[in-house]
């Protein structure tokens, strides 16, 4: 939508005038046909995840988080029991229907009701959930849930370097919008901020490139996809730049 002119002629945002704050998201578990997000519990998920993580031999999964690697499971509860169970980050185990187990974990954060601005974060996949529908179906899910609350903007935000997250974003179908200069330091080390963003007003095309692509049929016996979700949502992109 484009802007408005007030009374002084200047431009101005357009108008929200039924605009109500979005609710905070609950901890109300998300089923999928691959996948079923539930509230983090380091009791239920943590010793499951340990040793799915632990198939990362070398521990490149975590080289872009702020934490990790754990390098063992008092440490990783330790760490989940302090920084995960809070309202903001607010966080998911993403369970893999195939066999019922935890096999990655994804958050809500920087969670802003007045706005309608809500971010997705603390992505991280074990090897056995990578590559796989479930991992798509998590993201789809958490982004399905923010706009049905109301959300009008659902962001992601990675260290510049990191192009798998950024070539994930653009992926799901989240629109790059700039990258933020020494936005922060983790790990002892710059980082430089790349921001991706998806809003209300793009989720209806969204939402159906997705549920094309979690379809059975989308898939041959072996599993493969034939239709990339990546041509499904690259023609919503507001904008789309290449990773170097």
């Amino acid at each position: 939508m484009q802007h408005s002119l007030n009374d002084l002629g200047q431009p101005v945002g357009f108008p929200l005038p039924a605009w109500t704050a979005a609710p905070h998201p609950s901890r109300e578990s998300m089923q999928g046909r691959y996948c079923r997000l539930e509230p983090l519990d380091p009791d239920r998920h943590a010793a499951a995840l340990f040793a799915a993580n632990a198939a990362d031999e070398n521990g490149c999964s975590w080289t872009y988080m702020a934490y990790g690697p754990f390098p063992t499971l008092t440490s990783y509860r330790e760490w989940m029991s302090t920084t995960c169970l809070g309202d903001d980050p607010l966080f998911f185990a993403i369970i893999d229907l195939a066999d019922g187990q935890p096999a990655g974990v994804a958050s809500y954060l920087r969670i802003a009701p007045a706005s309608g601005s809500i971010e997705v974060g603390h992505i991280h996949y074990s090897p056995r959930l990578q590559r796989h529908p479930a991992a798509t179906e998590a993201m789809f899910l958490l982004m399905q849930r923010a706009f049905e609350l109301g959300y009008r903007r659902y962001e992601w935000k990675c260290d510049a370097l990191n192009a798998a997250s950024r070539a994930a974003a653009q992926r799901l179908g989240l629109s790059f919008e700039g990258l933020f200069r020494q936005a922060t330091v983790y790990k002892n080390r710059n980082r430089d901020t790349a921001w991706y963003a998806a809003i209300d007003t793009e989720w209806p095309a969204l939402q159906a490139a997705f549920q094309a692509w979690l379809t059975p049929g989308n898939f041959d016996a072996n599993g493969q996809q034939r239709t990339r979700l990546t041509d499904l949502t690259r023609p919503i992109l507001k904008q789309h730049v290449g990773i170097v």
